[in-house]
């Protein structure tokens, strides 16, 4: 039997917290992926709600790959368009943050930690 499991994006399971409007969904948890971190993050247009925040404690890469719609991201003063055929990459000490435009925007969302194993966050 194949090692590969596909689904759907409606397939995947969604943190069932508070998200203040944005949907965040579990892409490698539900995919059994264990070698890094990977979410989906469906925002809605001109949400201010993605955190402020950077991976300076457990310092953790991100890379961000725009889907669908477009975000800005921001970081230290300076502004990033991503849209469909963009990726950025954003260092564990960077404060960073991501706003949704007009259509909103759907991410895919890499993280893990240089030269360390993943471990799955609480998250």
């Amino acid at each position: 039997m194949p090692d590969v499991t596909i689904k759907r994006f409606d397939e995947l399971d969604r943190y069932a917290g508070e998200t203040h409007g944005a949907e965040f969904i579990y892409a490698g948890k539900t995919l059994g992926v264990s070698a890094w971190g990977m979410n989906l993050v469906r925002m809605p247009a001109r949400w201010d709600g993605y955190p402020d925040h950077d991976h300076l404690e457990d310092g953790q890469e991100e890379v961000y790959i725009a889907l669908e719609g477009s975000a800005v991201l921001h970081a230290d003063g300076q502004s990033w368009t991503l849209e469909p055929g963009t990726i950025a990459r954003v260092g564990p000490a960077q404060k960073r943050k991501v706003v949704p435009g007009d259509r909103g925007a759907t991410l895919l969302v890499l993280g893990g930690t240089p030269g360390k194993p993943y471990t799955a966050s609480s998250f």
